[in-house]
């Protein structure tokens, strides 16, 4: 299969709390569904995909290739949507692409010199990383993912004069985004679904958040399949940036 051939993708998504699945030919999205945030992935996940298979007209059998976003995120989440992915994978023969949670937010929201991409980790933290994304839509990360309080994050931030934020954690907290942007006397806006151009000087811009972030997985996982950056399932990896509480707890004792 040649790098440049318009695969047949299927792509999940589920370290957010709603989630989502994408069938992509190539650059053409063929069908897609988001899922209920109020709702457990294990309950939803095969009948959104069959549905989606049901709208392309495709069957699981058909698809070339399998991408699925490893973290961070939700911790259940990411483990349902690895294990749906590799077993499909393992079954069929097929290769897997795993695409980090944050390059995704920060490709759905547009091209950026520089988006802090934000997701809740519990305890009132957020992950977060800082990602450049061209107008080809391919991300290039400007530091690691990490894990810290809201207001760490800004007391590293507040130098930048430019900053695009996206992700769930960026609008949970949005005020006090806002508020440290007008301290800063920086100009802070929020940007709607068709408003995603890079951001001014001195202007820090809150990007809307996308309901199918699939989507934005296959695209990166398109990237990844022109560089043969395609793996075996068993390969694929969960990033999960810090460790459950379970695992703390378990530290703890020891």
């Amino acid at each position: 299969m040649l790098a440049d051939e318009p695969h047949l993708l299927l792509s999940l998504e589920t370290a957010t709390r709603a989630g989502s699945v994408a069938i992509t030919r190539g650059a053409t999205l063929l069908a897609s569904r988001s899922g209920d945030a109020q709702v457990s992935h294990s309950t939803h996940l095969l009948d959104q995909i069959k549905s989606a298979l049901d709208e392309a007209r495709l069957k699981l059998s058909e698809i070339d290739y399998f991408a699925v976003a490893t973290g961070p995120g939700s911790f259940t989440g990411l483990r349902i949507g690895l294990a749906t992915v590799k077993s499909f994978a393992a079954t069929l023969k097929r290769q897997c692409i795993g695409i980090p949670t944050l390059h995704a937010i920060a490709h759905a929201a547009g091209e950026s010199s520089r988006t802090i991409a934000l997701l809740p980790a519990g305890r009132g933290e957020v992950y977060a990383q800082n990602l450049a994304v061209s107008s080809a839509g391919l991300v290039q990360p400007l530091d690691a993912p990490t894990h810290l309080t809201p207001r760490q994050l800004l007391e590293i931030v507040a130098p930048l004069r430019a900053l695009k934020w996206a992700g769930e954690g960026a609008h949970i907290h949005a005020a006090a985004i806002a508020a440290r942007a007008l301290a800063e006397g920086i100009e802070f806006r929020v940007a709607d679904c068709q408003d995603r151009m890079s951001v001014d000087e001195n202007q820090w811009t809150l990007v809307e958040d996308v309901e199918v972030l699939a989507v934005s997985a296959a695209h990166l996982a398109r990237w990844c399949l022109r560089s043969g950056k395609a793996s075996l399932p068993q390969d694929v990896q969960a990033l999960y940036v810090r460790p459950s509480d379970a695992e703390l707890k378990e530290q703890c004792r020891d």
